[in-house]
């Protein structure tokens, strides 16, 4: 069984333009600056800057990242 991550918005409604393979493709879709993929991985610093991009977005738009089968 394969597992997708997808955006549900304040509604309850997956966003499909937003889904992706793992969490983090998921979040690099929704951060306005693009973030080495490379160095979210081996960088905690940088990824500390991504999460808090990521977080501002989520609270903004009230959405969350979630696991869909």
């Amino acid at each position: 069984m394969s597992t997708i991550w997808a955006v549900r918005n304040s509604n309850g409604d997956l966003l499909e333009s937003l889904m992706g393979a793992t969490r983090l493709e998921v979040g690099c879709k929704i951060v306005p600056n693009r973030y080495d993929t490379f160095r979210l991985h081996v960088s905690a610093s940088y990824r500390e800057l991504f999460d808090r991009a990521l977080g501002q977005v989520l609270e903004r738009e009230r959405w969350e990242i979630v696991r869909v089968k």
